[in-house]
């Protein structure tokens, strides 16, 4: 079943287009990778799939309802969303961070219930945060805020998740974690979309990759199709290494390209 459609958005900032007739699908079980070099538009893409930036042009449905005709307390336990540089402006300590996926489940000021408390539990556990329940989150290092959000993203069961760079200031083997529990997400039958800036694990673990550069859809497809030595060339102005391990596609960035190269 797909989950998410977004058909040739377009996002215009001032005088400048920053998003070109994008369209990007994702259904349930999927994961799907969003990749691009610095500043070809990931991050205004998600926050347009997330319904926190309207496109000028375009358009996207959520669990098969237009998008624009959602409510925002439908959207929050519809659609998980985990966003890039987090960060969070009161003094709450962990627990109470992770605890906030849960309130699209509850009335409107009511206090947390048991189903509540063991759903807030679990991804805490998943995510190996439970030792920090108590810490203050603002005073967590950039790779615990990430997988305390993500703790966060679980703990609601969206049946769409958004991650912006969610593996950006883990150490390898939390990378690892990280993206072996979006896989298992995606396996529950939730729709995973992923920004990353990692080759290597955008071949291994995604079902589907999506290419932007400069506003537009380079390339997408599988990650064979899609992680050619002629994209990585034009997109990033990198030459790779390329081979397959276990049935994916892996590849490492070997050397920048001169102008004349990319071509």
């Amino acid at each position: 079943m797909t989950l998410l459609v977004a058909e040739n958005i377009q996002v215009r900032r001032g005088p400048c287009e920053v998003l070109h007739g994008v369209s990007l699908h994702a259904g349930a079980g999927e994961v799907v990778g969003l990749i691009g070099p610095n500043g070809a538009g990931k991050s205004t893409f998600c926050a347009v799939l997330a319904g926190l930036l309207p496109p000028t042009a375009g358009t996207l449905t959520l669990a098969g309802r237009v998008g624009a005709e959602i409510r925002p307390h439908e959207r929050a336990r519809l659609l998980g969303y985990l966003p890039q540089a987090p960060d969070c402006h009161w003094p709450l300590v962990v627990e109470q961070v992770v605890a906030l996926g849960r309130l699209p489940h509850r009335r409107p000021w009511a206090a947390a219930g048991e189903a509540d408390r063991r759903a807030v539990a679990a991804a805490m556990a998943r995510l190996e945060v439970t030792p920090l329940a108590g810490r203050i989150f603002s005073r967590l290092s950039g790779g615990e805020k990430m997988r305390v959000l993500l703790a966060r993203a679980l703990a609601g069961a969206p049946r769409v998740l958004l991650a912006d760079e969610p593996v950006d200031g883990l150490d390898p083997a939390h990378q690892l974690e990280v993206m072996r529990l979006l896989r298992e997400q995606a396996a529950a039958g939730c729709a995973v979309v992923v920004v990353l800036h990692d080759l290597g694990l955008a071949g291994r673990f995604c079902d589907r990759l999506v290419l932007l550069d400069g506003g537009r859809v380079r390339a997408a497809g599988a990650p064979a199709a899609v992680l050619t030595p002629e994209n990585c060339a034009r997109a990033y102005g990198i030459e790779t290494a390329r081979f397959e391990h276990n049935g994916a596609t892996v590849l490492v960035p070997w050397r920048r390209l001169a102008r004349e190269e990319r071509t």
